[in-house]
This record gives C-alpha cells, sequence and structure tokens, in this order.
C-alpha cells in the first residue's frame, strides 16, 4: 500500500508514459508517410494540382518532370479536366515554377486552355494556400495532388485542413520516386509534418523551401 501512495512511483510512470508517446506519434507518422507513398490512389477530381519544384531558366528539373508527366498521364485518362501548377520563382528567376510546369505541359500537347499557373508558393503549406484559393475562387472542391510520395501524406493533410476533398497521384519515375528514396526522406517528412501540426497551430510557420 505504501508503494502506491509513493509520489515518485506514480512520476516515474507519468515520466515513463511521457516517454511512449513522444516515441510513438513519430513512428505512427512515419507509418502513414511510408504507406501513403506506396499505396496513395487518386480518383476523378475537379483539378490536378502539380506540387512545384525547381526549374533552370524555364526547363524543369527531373523532379518537377516527374511531377509535370504523371499529371500530363492523369489528365489523358480523364481523371479531371483541368491542370493547376503552383510554385513562385526564386530571386532572380525570370520563370517561376508553374510557368515552367505550364510550359512543359503546353509542349506535351496539353491544351492551354486547360492550365492555369499560380505563381506563387515558396514552400508546401504557401503552395497549398495559394492553389486552393484559387480552387475556391472558381467553384472546385476536389483535387488530385502530384507529387513525391513520400510528400503525398502531408501535401494532402494540408490540402483537407483547408476543406478541399484530396488524393495523391505519386510519381513512379524521377529522383522523388519511392524507389529512389529512402528513410532519409521519411524522417524528414515526418518531422515536417508533425511540425505542421504543432507549430503552425501557435502560427509558427517552418518553411520547406525544396517542397519535398
Amino acid at each position: 500500500m505504501l508503494g502506491l501512495l509513493n509520489p515518485f512511483s506514480w512520476i516515474r510512470r507519468a515520466l515513463s508514459l511521457v516517454l511512449l508517446i513522444i516515441l510513438l506519434i513519430p513512428a505512427y507518422v512515419a507509418l502513414q508517410v511510408y504507406n501513403t507513398g506506396h499505396n496513395a490512389t487518386p480518383t476523378k477530381s475537379d483539378a490536378i494540382v502539380i506540387m512545384g519544384a525547381a526549374q533552370n531558366n524555364g526547363t524543369p528539373t527531373p523532379i518537377l518532370q516527374a511531377r509535370i508527366d504523371e499529371a500530363k498521364r492523369l489528365y489523358k485518362e480523364g481523371y479531371a479536366p483541368r491542370i493547376l501548377t503552383v510554385g513562385a520563382n526564386q530571386k532572380g528567376d525570370l520563370w517561376t515554377e508553374a510557368q515552367a510546369s505550364v510550359r512543359s505541359l503546353a509542349k506535351g500537347q496539353i491544351p492551354k486552355s486547360v492550365l492555369k499557373a499560380v505563381n506563387l508558393g515558396k514552400d508546401t503549406l504557401s503552395s497549398t494556400v495559394a492553389y486552393v484559393d484559387v480552387m475556391k475562387q472558381r467553384g472546385y472542391s476536389s483535387v488530385i495532388i502530384v507529387t513525391d510520395g513520400y510528400h503525398c501524406y502531408r501535401a494532402i493533410a494540408m490540402a483537407t485542413d483547408r476543406g478541399v476533398k484530396a488524393t495523391c497521384s505519386p510519381v513512379t519515375t524521377g529522383p522523388g520516386a519511392v524507389s529512389q528514396t529512402g528513410w532519409h526522406y521519411i524522417a524528414r517528412e515526418t518531422g515536417a509534418y508533425l511540425a505542421y501540426k504543432t507549430a503552425e497551430r501557435f502560427g509558427i510557420h517552418l518553411t520547406d523551401q525544396n517542397k519535398n
């Protein structure tokens, strides 16, 4: 009985529980990042959005081109009637990431009438805010996000938190495909997701400049 009343025993138990929670939450998120990256499936939607990535003087880098190619496939297979491209430019750039994506899509024989460049967004959150604003202005309520596999979980969460029905179509080629990435990407996305769900609640925005 005395042991049950020992305050130090309860403190140790409480600390053990806190430690367990601290370990379990990141593990759970990491598992979700992994599962979504491998199993995400797009559904027919109002729009496809290509998350931005680096471009060189209007030419997409391989990581962005893989996203463009996946969006092109989805459009041609009838998953959505339009494509939004998102992403601003770095200081000194003549092209935005969104413009580079539109340029590549137009060269790939996608009608310009179905393309919309959203020339905003320096990271995942600001890009999501930008394209969701455009969607709401135009009355779109569902979106297929095209991005790297292990980026899907966080990208879907950010869109869903803003009232959009979101699915993801992860790239299967290029440096962002799950076959080309590993646990370092999962770890980074786990940290970024937890930062979004905690720091953002207090108005603290922690950027991920390369959007991966």
